[in-house]
């Protein structure tokens, strides 16, 4: 019987050099944006990435587009208070988004980014896919809950991927695998599809770079 929300597939040899093609271009920071006036223009489709803090999204994103230090890692958690920007070549944005569920954040802060993100969420018409970064030896949390239902509300379909996957033995994984998808069930939005990635051994980098450069 097929798995719910089973893993990606490795791309085959035509999908896997699109993917190529499309993150060999040049990465580019845009800006930094703290208010949806500053959002740059609606020119190209954009994929997004959201997650906890310290879940290892800047790392992945670094591994994606090879460039070491586009997103800066930060130690701190909930130091990226704004959504910040990328061009990739001429055809594509990526968007980091805020990191959530960081306790120690000012209340008035986090209802800040709250805002802000439900406004970009919900009101950004060439916003193709959001991917939700979950930490592989952690598997769903309640603070993730939080997003995966905002999501929901926004109609954003987005995709689970999996960090940090070389850190947990398999056994243990899969019972984490488990655990999320009995999580993404009860979201309507939830792409019926997981990414594994290792940002440090490079395990599921082409997979996602062909999903993002399938979409249209």
């Amino acid at each position: 019987m097929q798995l719910p929300f089973p893993l990606a597939e490795e791309p085959d040899a035509q999908a896997r050099e699109t993917g190529r093609k499309l993150f060999a271009g040049q990465t580019e920071f845009v800006k930094g944006v703290v208010a949806m006036n500053g959002l740059p223009p609606a020119d190209r489709i954009e994929v997004c990435f959201a997650g906890r803090s310290n879940v290892g999204k800047s790392s992945l994103i670094n591994a994606l587009t090879g460039t070491k230090g586009i997103a800066r890692a930060s130690n701190t958690p909930g130091r990226t208070q704004e959504i910040n920007y990328f061009t990739q070549g001429p055809e594509l944005f990526l968007v980091d988004l805020p990191g959530y569920g960081y306790a120690n954040a000012p209340v008035a802060v986090v209802e800040k980014w709250q805002k802000l993100l439900k406004q970009y969420l919900s009101g950004r018409q060439t916003l193709r896919r959001a991917f939700v970064l979950i930490d592989t030896r952690h598997g769903v949390k309640k603070v993730d809950e939080e997003i995966l239902k905002l999501l929901d509300t926004s109609a954003v379909t987005f995709q689970v991927v999996m960090t940090k996957a070389d850190k947990v033995k398999e056994a243990d994984r899969l019972k984490v695998l488990d655990q999320v998808r009995g999580a993404l069930s009860k979201h309507p939005a939830a792409y019926p599809e997981i990414v594994l990635t290792s940002s440090e051994k490079g395990d599921g980098i082409e997979t996602l770079r062909s999903i993002i450069a399938g979409l249209d």
